[in-house]
């Protein structure tokens, strides 16, 4: 009961402070942007290709469905971006941050066990990650499918993934605010993300360049941090197999997704780092 406690403290905290009611403005907006963005698309391929069948008699291209799947990985990617930065940002205080304004001290002299205060923060952080992840990747799609008459493949299968990127960013935040103060766990928690980008795109060039050395860069950026190798596979799983090989290795997805076994590390990841936090926690001084 206590670590529920904490968790609906965790987010009623967050709508005190109107976090959500920034977050939903502005994911509003950036919905209407995108079904903008994509209803120039369609007009314009539509156009686009009148021109051509007149021109060359022949009949309608294909390719439609690679370039409306490069439109919702764009979209894809953008919620899988935003809610990167949101996690470091919601949860890089939420240990540190309380120590050093002395919340904590009222709250840890109850009968409240520290893994406790840790759990239901991750938790309350954790609902209301995934429940924004979850309508994002909605509306990415049913503007796909109403604007760009277009509807991507194995849509919960990469909704996961996507989860999955956001506890992996979600629990190394929280190790880093039960060791560091909140401007360098900041610090550390954003080159780590930058790197675990940086180190996807040198593997996807690697892949495209047949370097072996370039990929092995980001198979160990990977074990580092292993964000950017589950976005990469949630890219994989929702595009068509057309789109895949006719686009081929790119910055927004990948022609060789991650294994199974990455996923299980990826999870085995998340469960190690807050067990950390835990146990850190447990030893820290208020």
């Amino acid at each position: 009961m206590n670590v529920v406690a904490i968790a609906r403290l965790t987010v009623r905290e967050a709508f005190r402070r109107k976090v959500i009611l920034g977050v939903v403005l502005l994911s509003l907006g950036f919905i209407a942007l995108y079904a903008i963005g994509f209803h120039l698309f369609r007009d314009n391929y539509l156009s686009l290709e009148a021109r051509r069948s007149v021109r060359t008699g022949a009949g309608p291209a294909p390719s439609y469905a690679v370039s409306a799947s490069a439109m919702v990985l764009l979209g894809l990617y953008t919620v899988n971006f935003l809610t990167g930065i949101m996690t470091i940002f919601a949860a890089v205080g939420t240990v540190a941050g309380e120590i050093e304004a002395g919340t904590l001290d009222a709250i840890v002299p109850k009968p409240i066990g520290r893994w406790q205060i840790i759990t239901g923060k991750y938790l309350g952080f954790a609902l209301m990650l995934s429940t924004y992840i979850i309508l994002m990747v909605c509306g990415v799609a049913i503007t796909a499918h109403l604007v760009g008459h277009y509807g991507p493949p194995h849509l919960v299968h990469g909704t996961l993934l996507v989860i999955l990127v956001s506890m992996i960013l979600l629990s190394l935040t929280m190790l880093g605010s039960t060791l560091f103060s909140t401007m360098t766990n900041g610090v550390i928690v954003f080159m780590l993300y930058g790197v675990a980008v940086t180190g996807g795109l040198v593997e996807q060039l690697g892949t495209a360049l047949n370097s072996d050395t370039m990929v092995k860069i980001g198979i160990g950026s990977s074990i580092l941090l292993p964000s950017d190798s589950m976005w990469r596979l949630a890219s994989y799983v929702v595009q068509p197999s057309l789109a895949i090989s006719f686009i081929g290795p790119n910055p927004l997805g990948t022609t060789v997704p991650p294994s199974a076994l990455a996923v299980h590390y990826s999870i085995v990841y998340c469960l190690m780092l807050v067990i950390g936090s835990v146990l850190v926690f447990q030893r820290r001084d208020l």
